[in-house]
């Protein structure tokens, strides 16, 4: 601390709080709590997430030695405690949107709406699991460096990246707001893949590498679809409305669909539609729709060359 009189610290105390406090320096920075409102967490969000994956992925995860006797009582134990933490995360992200003072009041149904949200998505886990079976293969099939499904659920970001994804889309789609994209901007930091908790990715599905992946929110991707690291399913361009804003909620990212392989780097923008069986080579820049069965590759002057159902 610089050297001061009492006074002086004092003062230059006050200043601060003054400048800090002044309604101009925050705007829309500051968040005013409401009484009996909790604020989502990040932290207790991601002691859920390992919780839920120790459910998906039983026996990997998680400090207990699991056997088959103790199977019912290990799940029915990290069931209810699921359901009371996703409840409260919940419930603190349709409090976090409430933008009318009636509707603020009404914590109450808040918190029964978040009960019946929560135990819809624990009554889903068992599909999620499924899914997130066909993820596991499509990754451990499609890599000759993996030795053993235990490897990819340990050790592949994509599957951490992905498991994360599918739990946030189911919660995004019983309607739950802001916490889909806080459990995805979470993966997002730790694996470097970036998963919008909205887009719709079908089953076996499967990122090899992964880091710097994008898939933007109103992406479609089918069935056996296989991305590799730096692919982007990103927007062309934003229209905008009568006061220069971006529209939102209109369908700006591809569509891919099933059997699809886009190598590192590539680069698929707009609402363009990538047939079935398609491939798409490396480091190249697609912005208009391909046919079933096409090839898009490099030539030898780093130009894509365009192969539409037919082989390279």
């Amino acid at each position: 601390m610089i050297n001061m009189e009492k006074e002086e610290l004092v003062e230059w105390t006050h200043s601060a709080v003054r400048s800090l406090v002044d309604a101009k320096s925050f705007d829309i920075l500051c968040h005013k709590h409401r009484t009996g409102e909790s604020m989502p967490s990040t932290e207790k969000l991601r002691v859920t997430v390992e919780k839920i994956r120790q459910i998906v992925f039983p026996g990997y995860f998680g400090e207990i030695n699991l056997k088959s006797e103790t199977l019912p009582y290990y799940m029915g134990v990290l069931v209810d405690e699921v359901y009371e933490q996703i409840t409260e995360q919940i419930f603190s992200g349709l409090c976090f949107i409430c933008d009318k003072e009636d509707d603020a009041r009404d914590l109450p149904g808040k918190r029964a709406q978040a009960e019946k949200i929560a135990f819809e998505f624990v009554n889903g886990l068992a599909e999620l699991r499924r899914i997130l079976i066909t993820d596991v293969n499509a990754a451990y099939l499609g890599d000759p460096a993996a030795n053993s499904v235990g490897e990819v659920i340990f050790c592949y970001p994509a599957i951490r990246a992905i498991s994360s994804y599918r739990i946030a889309h189911c919660l995004f789609a019983l309607g739950v707001p802001l916490i889909p994209r806080i459990i995805t901007e979470m993966a997002h930091s730790e694996t470097g893949i970036d998963i919008n908790p909205e887009a719709s990715i079908g089953e076996y599905f499967t990122i090899d590498h992964g880091t710097g992946v994008v898939i933007g929110s109103t992406s479609i991707i089918g069935n056996n679809v296989k991305l590799f690291q730096g692919v982007t399913l990103g927007a062309k361009s934003f229209p905008l409305d009568e006061n220069g804003n971006p529209v939102k909620g209109i369908p700006r990212h591809p569509i891919v669909e099933d059997n699809v392989i886009i190598y590192s780097n590539a680069t698929i923008l707009g609402r363009i539609t990538i047939g079935h069986d398609s491939v798409i080579g490396g480091n190249i820049w697609v912005t208009s729709d391909l046919a079933p069965n096409s090839r898009v590759v490099q030539n030898k002057n780093r130009n894509a060359d365009f192969f539409n159902g037919g082989g390279i």
